[in-house]
């Protein structure tokens, strides 16, 4: 059984079951990057998605999702298992250090129902008219960049975003609803948007969600419990209370400009 991810930031490595299948991830808790390691947001989310994500309805293509901030790839490769095409999305430092080994070597195993997933760099700063669908790299550019056959990578629409322990810092607040922003409103119809956080800083948090660039509703904490329940997870509360999730869709009128907070 897995363990909270504030019992096992120091081991270099994980074994984590999700469904019938074992996942073998690599973190590094060295202090250059939060991102390197497992936190408790992708953890809860990571559940909640495996036991209550609706499948759209069968279409001409996989349904397709991006993630930002996918850290050590846990929420990616759960979404991958579930069917999706995932567009797994971080620093560079993140995406070579730890994301794109544990996809690579993780994405084999899993069932041949799983759906594909593409690492790509985003830099929530960049402004969303200088990103790239067209290199197999970066979404975001960085000077030396090179073009590719645009059908082979994933792009929007998505019918899905996802984000994990992405609001811990007043500077990140910001640049993220922008790019959450920006990428719900390429998408069409309106994707499902899911957050999961850790309420360390309750202002902080509060101050946050009221820049979200849609409306926001939080899933009830009894139907969190009920995933850890089915997924035989028996943490104690005070191993993962003040983890929540948030859900919303982007409303087609909503064109304010996100302000200070």
């Amino acid at each position: 059984m897995a363990q909270p991810a504030h019992h096992t930031k120091h081991l270099p490595s994980l074994t984590y079951p999700i469904l019938t299948h074992t996942l073998h991830l690599v973190q590094s808790d060295d202090g250059r990057s939060n991102g390197t390691a497992l936190w408790l947001g992708a953890q809860i989310l990571s559940l909640y998605l495996t036991y209550n994500l609706k499948q759209p309805l069968p279409q001409r293509r996989r349904p397709r999702a991006v993630e930002l901030g996918s850290g050590i790839g846990l929420t990616a490769l759960v979404l991958s298992a579930l069917g999706y095409d995932v567009l797994a999305t971080d620093t560079r430092h993140v995406c070579n250090s730890v994301l794109r080994h544990n996809v690579a070597m993780n994405l084999p195993h899993l069932p041949a129902t799983a759906g594909s997933i593409q690492v790509r760099e985003l830099d929530w700063n960049v402004d969303s008219d200088r990103w790239l669908w067209n290199n197999p790299m970066r979404v975001t550019p960085n000077g030396d960049e090179c073009g590719t056959n645009a059908q082979d990578l994933l792009a929007p629409p998505f019918d899905l975003i996802i984000a994990s322990d992405t609001l811990y810092d007043v500077s990140l607040v910001q640049p993220f609803f922008r790019t959450v922003r920006a990428l719900a409103a390429s998408s069409q119809p309106k994707p499902l948007f899911l957050l999961a956080l850790e309420r360390r800083d309750p202002q902080l948090i509060d101050e946050a969600l009221a820049c979200a660039p849609m409306p926001l509703a939080q899933v009830p904490i009894k139907k969190v419990r009920r995933a850890l329940e089915r997924a035989g997870i028996r943490w104690e509360t005070s191993d993962w209370e003040g983890v929540e999730i948030w859900k919303g869709y982007r409303s087609p009128e909503d064109v304010a400009v996100l302000q200070p907070i």
